[in-house]
C-alpha cells in the first residue's frame, strides 16, 4: 500500500473516534445538566 493511502486511513479513523466521543460525552453533559436544573429550580427538562 502507498503511505499516502496509510495517512489518510488514519486520519479518518481519528477523525471517527473524536466525533463519535463528542457526540457520547455531550449526550451525557446536556442530559446532566437538564436534571441538575430540574432538581434545583424546578424547570421543565423540555425546554
Amino acid at each position: 500500500m502507498n503511505i499516502g493511502y496509510i495517512l489518510i486511513f488514519i486520519l479518518e479513523a481519528v477523525t471517527g473516534v473524536a466525533s463519535t466521543l463528542y457526540l457520547f460525552v455531550s449526550l451525557f453533559v446536556v442530559l446532566g445538566q437538564k436534571i441538575y436544573r430540574k432538581a434545583k429550580y424546578g424547570i421543565s427538562m423540555y425546554d
